[in-house]
C-alpha cells in the first residue's frame, strides 16, 4: 500500500511539475487565469459541501446561531481571501518592472510549480484565520469588487471606441453601412429586450414601481446616448452609444433577475421554488466565464497596462504571440525590451476579481432565502443598477468631457 502511495504521489508531484513546465513555455497570463478559474471552481466546491466540515472547526464555529448559509460564504471568503493575497502579493513585488532584463520578469512567467504551492498553502492556511478577519475581508470586497466592476466599465468603453475608429479608419462605403446596421441592430435589440422586461418584471396587479423606475431610466439613457453622441458640437457616433444602450440593457436585466425568488415583481423567477443541478452548473460556469474574460480584457488592454516605455502596438498582437515575443526578447541580453504590459497591474485586476468572484459567490455576504441561488438579493440589484448608472455616467463624460474641460488628455 505504501509503494502505491509513494508512486501515486510521484505521479501527482511529475504531473505538477510538467504543467508548471508547459504553462511557462506557452503564456503567464493564460496561466493565471487558469489557475484563477480553478479558484472559482473550488470555491464553488467548497460552498456547496464544505458546511458541515466547518462545523467541527472551533475556531470557526464559535457560536450556535450559525447558519448553514454562513459558513458556506465563510469557505467561500476563505478561498477568496487566499487567491487576493496571492495575487496581491504578486502586484507589489512587479511594481516597477520597465524591461524583460528585470530579474522579476522571470518570476512573473515562471517559477510556475512554487507559485503553486504559495497559492494553495495561502488558501489553506485562510481556514484557520480568525472570523473577525474574513468579516473585515467581507466588507472590503464589496469595495473592491465595485471597483473591479468599474474597471469592466472602462475597459467596454475602450473597446467600443476602438471598434468604431477602426470602421472609420477603412474609409469605405461597406463600413460605413456595417457601422449603421449594427448600430441599428444595437438600439432595435436593446428596446425589444426592454418590452420583454416589462412584461417579465412588471406583472399586472402589482405595484412595481421600483422595477419600472429602472427600465424607463435604461430606456431614456439609451435616447439620451444617441442625442448626445449625434449632436453636431460633440461629433460622436452612433456605433459606441448603441453598444452601452444594449449593455445598459443588459445590467438592467441581470439587476432585476438577482431580485428574491419570493418578490412579486420578479414575474421570471417567483415561481421557481427550487434550482436543478443542471441549471446551477450553467450558472456557475457562465459566472466563471465572464469573470475570467473580464479579468484576461482588462489584464491586456494597452489603455492601462502599459507602461510608459512600453510600445502601444504590443497590446494588439494575439495574447499567445505577444507572450512568445516576451519569452525571446528573455534571451536578448544585449538589449532591453520593454514588458508589453504592466505586470503589476495585472495581477492586481486579478486581486480585485477575487474579491468580486467571493461577493458573487456568498451573495454578497447579504441574507438570502435560498442557498442553492447564486448571486441573488437586493445588495446584488443594487450593485448591478448602480453598475448600469456609472456606465452611463462614464459613456456620457467621454462625449461632453472634451467640451467642458477643453485641455484634458482623455
Amino acid at each position: 500500500m505504501s509503494c502505491c502511495v509513494s508512486c501515486c504521489a510521484s505521479l501527482t508531484c511529475g504531473l505538477c511539475s510538467s504543467v508548471a513546465s508547459g504553462i511557462s513555455k506557452r503564456s503567464a497570463r493564460i496561466g493565471y487565469c487558469g489557475l484563477f478559474g480553478v479558484s472559482l471552481i473550488v470555491s464553488w466546491i467548497l460552498r456547496e459541501f464544505a458546511a458541515p466540515l466547518l462545523e467541527k472547526f472551533s475556531w470557526i464555529n464559535t457560536s450556535d446561531s450559525y447558519t448553514k448559509e454562513w459558513y458556506q460564504q465563510q469557505a467561500v471568503l476563505r478561498v477568496s481571501l487566499g487567491n487576493f493575497l496571492f495575487f496581491a502579493i504578486l502586484a507589489l513585488i512587479m511594481i516597477g518592472i520597465k524591461d524583460q532584463n528585470d530579474r522579476r520578469d522571470v518570476w512573473h512567467h515562471g517559477a510556475w510549480t512554487a507559485k503553486m504551492v504559495i497559492w494553495i498553502l495561502l488558501v489553506i492556511l485562510m481556514f484557520f484565520v480568525p472570523n473577525v478577519v474574513i468579516s473585515i475581508y467581507g466588507t472590503l470586497s464589496k469595495f473592491g469588487a465595485g471597483l473591479f466592476l468599474l474597471v469592466q466599465v472602462i475597459i467596454l468603453l475602450d473597446f467600443v471606441h476602438t471598434w468604431n475608429d477602426a470602421w472609420v479608419a477603412k474609409d469605405e462605403r461597406k463600413w460605413y453601412i456595417a457601422l449603421l446596421a449594427v448600430s441599428v441592430g444595437c438600439y432595435l435589440a436593446a428596446y425589444t429586450v426592454s418590452g420583454l422586461l416589462f412584461i417579465w418584471f412588471n406583472p399586472s396587479g402589482h405595484d412595481c414601481g421600483l422595477n419600472v423606475f429602472f427600465l424607463v431610466m435604461t430606456m431614456i439613457l439609451g435616447f439620451a446616448f444617441a442625442v448626445i453622441a449625434l449632436h453636431p458640437a460633440v461629433n460622436g457616433s452612433l456605433l459606441p452609444a448603441s453598444v452601452i444602450s444594449l449593455y445598459c440593457v443588459y445590467v438592467c436585466y441581470t439587476g432585476l433577475s438577482n431580485e428574491p425568488r419570493d418578490y412579486v415583481c420578479n414575474g421570471l423567477h417567483n415561481k421557481s421554488k427550487a434550482v436543478s443541478t443542471g441549471t446551477l452548473v450553467l450558472g456557475m460556469l457562465t459566472t466563471v466565464l465572464s469573470v475570467l474574460y473580464s479579468a484576461l480584457r482588462a489584464g491586456s488592454s494597452t489603455t492601462f497596462l502599459s507602461p510608459p516605455s512600453s510600445p502601444k502596438s504590443g497590446g494588439n498582437k494575439p495574447l499567445l504571440e505577444a507572450e512568445l515575443e516576451e519569452g525571446k526578447g528573455n534571451k536578448k541580453e544585449t538589449e532591453a525590451q520593454p514588458v508589453s504590459y504592466s505586470y503589476s497591474f495585472f495581477h492586481l485586476i486579478f486581486a480585485l476579481a477575487s474579491m468580486y468572484s467571493g461577493m458573487l459567490l456568498s451573495g454578497w455576504t447579504s441574507s438570502s432565502d435560498s442557498t442553492d441561488l447564486i448571486d441573488v438579493g437586493w445588495t446584488s440589484v443594487w450593485v448591478r443598477i448602480c453598475t448600469e448608472w456609472v456606465t452611463a455616467g462614464l459613456y456620457i463624460w467621454t462625449l461632453v468631457g472634451a467640451l467642458i474641460l477643453p485641455d484634458r488628455e482623455f
